[in-house]
This record gives C-alpha cells, sequence and structure tokens, in this order.
C-alpha cells in the first residue's frame, strides 16, 4: 500500500478492504458535511465509509502513526493509496462523476499554500463549524455504506 501527503510508510494492508474508503471525524460538523456530500454524490458507490473514532477509524490512523485522538485530517483510501489533507479532498473528488473532478485540481498547488491553509481549518474546524456531542450514528439508510465497526 502506498502513502501520499507525508504518511509513514506502513507495511501491513491497513484495511483489509478491496473497496476505496474514506475515514472522518465523526464529531466534526465540516467533515460529516464532507461525508454527506460524498454519501449524495457517489452514485456509483464507490466508497465505504468509517469514523475515525470507531474501531477501524482508530486501527487505520494507529497503524499509519497518527493521533488516534485529534483527527485533523480525513483518510481518503483510492485504489490502494492513502491519501490525507487537502490531496484527500482531491482525490475523493477526481473519482466523482460529474463535473467535481474539476475541484481535484487544488492537488497541484504548492505545499507550501495548501499544507498551511488546511492545517489553519482542520486545527480549527470545531470552532468555524462546530461541534456534535457525541460521533455520528448512521441511521439504517445509510448503514450499508459502512464497514463493519465503522461506526
Amino acid at each position: 500500500m502506498q502513502q501520499r501527503s507525508g504518511l509513514p510508510e506502513s507495511s501491513s494492508d491497513i484495511t483489509g478492504y478491496e473497496d476505496d474508503l474514506i475515514v472522518f471525524d465523526g464529531e466534526c460538523v465540516l467533515c460529516s458535511r464532507f461525508f454527506r456530500f460524498m454519501l449524495n454524490h457517489d452514485r456509483n458507490r464507490r466508497f465505504s465509509f468509517a469514523t475515525a473514532q470507531s474501531p477501524v477509524g482508530q486501527k487505520l490512523y494507529s497503524e499509519l502513526g497518527l493521533p488516534m485522538d485529534d483527527f485533523e485530517t480525513n483518510l481518503v483510501i483510492v485504489r490502494g493509496v492513502v491519501y490525507q489533507k487537502l490531496d484527500a479532498f482531491a482525490a475523493a473528488m477526481r473519482v466523482l462523476p460529474g463535473p467535481w473532478p474539476v475541484l481535484s485540481i487544488c492537488r497541484f498547488l504548492p505545499s507550501i499554500l495548501k499544507d498551511p491553509l488546511y492545517n489553519l481549518i482542520a486545527r480549527n474546524r470545531y470552532e468555524f463549524f462546530g461541534r456534535y456531542d457525541t460521533c455520528m450514528v448512521p441511521d439504517e439508510a445509510i448503514r450499508s455504506r459502512f464497514l463493519p465497526q465503522g461506526f
């Protein structure tokens, strides 16, 4: 498995799952909106989902050497490549149908610009957008899109 955006190398298959995956902070309003956006626009049901707080999310963050209690990045795994930060957003947009792939152009921004901008928003996401009191629990209609133990 390859990693992008500064993720440390992992010798194990971190997903154990063949489909593409998005792991997001289930308490973060902004992250949950990104999840809802992807759920609504991923018409081909390409992605599965997991919250960062779930057993699956905790395992992934641990195996990648990322903090397991401060989720400043979503993880997007596409064809075995792990993306984080703005590159994760770009990877997700790139595989959606319709006009959305044009938004993946942000991956070409130089790191000196995109990383500080992303970090500023990530560090302040609860203040800017709010925070849910508890982690999101999907209803029956969308539960099938989550990995087992993914919420």
